[in-house]
């Protein structure tokens, strides 16, 4: 049976050609801010210029309270913009964070990468594999695997900067302080499968893989409450049983990765060696033990990389 095998030290696949480019959304931020205000002013009739004769009897225009509804909407946006700033400075960024568009009202329709599929993935209904999202917008997805780093530090940091995350976790490891989770968990983080022991599946039985995967699926449900709809191969590697194990325990899908961010540097899938929209990007849990830094200065040199080249971090279950 063959399998989807992504090798490198680091558990991320080489680079892959032939990936077209996507259209660049506009960028967000305080710019919107004051276009709203300028709209607010002429809507209110603040701005200058002739003045008109009073409408007839009748024709009068109504009060404004569109105008005031655009007004109020510009100081929410100019409000978020500078609480952004005020963390972005606390956390030591160079440059504020990008605010996300709102979540889609329609969805896209995920569908397996070409050269990802296993043998009737189709046909047999198995969850999609896919290492970025079909959208315009320009953003970009983090998701953060295993669960060995657990640093309070970076809690507060996401928490503070609101930047929106997606967790794998491995048993093994996140067994040592489930409350770490639970707490990750109460600030809005979505707590996904990434098996009970981090084995290469391809090389498991059925039986085994379904241990791994299934198991997992019920530590999660056991101890927040909830059966993940995700779930993520240890290394990005799988084949037919990996997907069909997962299938028949409740995923419906199967994010892996476009790039990869490290404290000291970036990893890429693609030829190009750049972010696209709609790329989700890998890291892990990990600290100084096997970092040159911790978790907070990878966060750094990610939203660095990100706000530079225009994008923003969205949540990657709100485009599923």
């Amino acid at each position: 049976m063959g399998s989807v095998v992504q090798n490198d030290k680091n558990g991320a696949q080489g680079t892959r050609p032939g990936r077209a480019r996507r259209t660049r959304a506009a960028r967000a931020g305080l710019p919107a801010v004051v276009g709203l205000l300028a709209l607010a002013a002429l809507a209110s009739g603040c701005a200058s210029g002739p003045a008109a004769a009073p409408p007839a009897a009748g024709q009068q225009a109504p009060e404004a309270p569109p105008a005031r509804a655009l007004h109020g909407y510009a100081a929410k946006l100019r409000a978020e913009y500078t609480a952004r700033a005020a963390a972005a400075k606390r956390w030591g960024l160079k440059k504020v964070p990008l605010a996300p568009p709102a979540p889609p009202a329609e969805k896209p329709e995920i569908t397996t990468r070409e050269g990802f599929e296993v043998a009737d993935h189709e046909e047999l209904g198995l969850p999609p594999v896919f290492t970025t999202v079909p959208t315009k917008d320009k953003v970009v997805f983090l998701t953060i695997d295993d669960g060995a780093e657990k640093d309070p530090e970076f809690l507060r940091m996401m928490s503070d900067l609101k930047i929106p995350y997606t967790a794998f976790l491995s048993d093994y490891l996140a067994k040592e302080d489930y409350g770490y989770f639970k707490d990750m968990r109460g600030r809005g983080v979505s707590l996904n499968n990434h098996t009970l022991t981090h084995p290469y599946l391809p090389g498991l039985s059925y039986s085994r893989q379904k241990r791994e995967i299934c198991g997992m699926q019920d530590v999660i449900e056991k101890q927040y409450g909830e059966r993940p709809a995700l779930f993520r191969p240890p290394f990005g590697n799988y084949n037919r049983d990996t997907l069909k194990v997962a299938k028949s325990c409740g995923v419906k899908y199967v994010p892996l990765w476009s790039e990869e961010v490290f404290v000291d540097k970036w990893d890429y899938r693609e030829w190009d060696r750049d972010l696209h929209p709609g790329d989700i990007v890998l890291t892990h849990f990990r600290g100084r033990d096997e970092w040159k830094g911790t978790m907070p200065d990878m966060i750094r040199r990610f939203m660095a990389m990100v706000t530079e080249k225009g994008y923003a971090v969205a949540r990657l279950e709100d485009y599923l």
